[in-house]
């Protein structure tokens, strides 16, 4: 079984389409190998570590950082563009407040712990950038959890909690270190690095070329 790490954040527009690129390109990957089985792994990334835990207003940030009102409608523009190819419609209206992605990163981590987290990283992408909700909110973390069959009390207990926090700053600290800069980031079998939200076709030949090696190679 091949391990494709995706180094993500869930305030990232560009990771929800990376994710949606990396299903395609398996898709592309079985039809040539029907027999093709891979695992996900979800790892965290902080686009902006300095988010209070509370939030922030998003607009205003995205202002400050790209420099006004018209560099972000026009970044809003390219994103909805990739997006509607792969059945995607932002709604970056919707959104009030940029979460602090501490507790949506420790829920991945948990669920992965117990099974495969794509189902939950889906929906905190729908509702980060589809519904407006805000992926900082314990109650709305418990939900989307319990949407893939867990305990939302024990969820809740767990975010409470301050659980897997250190864990989760030293994963990403390590990423950073291993010069991870820009998400997302795949890492397929543990080797090859593809940096971006890249088109399927050129993951899926990343894939094949991991596949196709010879042993020890």
């Amino acid at each position: 079984m091949l391990t494709i790490d995706i180094v993500a954040d869930i305030v990232c527009p560009w990771c929800f389409i990376g994710k949606r690129r990396l299903e395609t390109a398996v898709a592309l990957v079985r039809e040539a190998h029907p027999g093709f089985v891979c695992r996900t792994r979800w790892l965290p990334f902080f686009l902006n570590p300095d988010t209070p835990p509370e939030g922030e207003p998003y607009l205003p940030f995205l202002e400050r950082k790209f420099g006004g009102r018209a560099p972000v409608e026009a970044l809003f523009a390219r994103v909805r563009e990739a997006g509607r190819t792969y059945g995607i419609d932002y709604a970056f209206e919707k959104i009030p407040l940029r979460a602090n992605t501490l507790r949506a990163h420790r829920l991945i981590h948990w669920v992965q712990q117990r099974g495969d987290a794509d189902a939950v990283v889906e929906r905190l992408f729908v509702a980060q950038f589809q519904r407006g909700e805000y992926v900082g909110d314990i109650a709305l973390l418990s939900k989307i959890a319990a949407s893939s069959g867990y305990d939302a009390e024990t969820v809740s207990d767990y975010l409470l909690s301050s659980a897997d926090e250190n864990l989760v700053r030293t994963t990403e600290r390590q990423l950073r270190a291993m010069g991870v800069r820009m998400v997302p980031t795949f890492i397929v079998a543990g080797d090859k690095v593809i940096v971006g939200a890249e088109d399927p076709a050129v993951l899926a030949a990343c894939i094949v070329d991991q596949l196709t090696r010879s042993p020890g190679k």
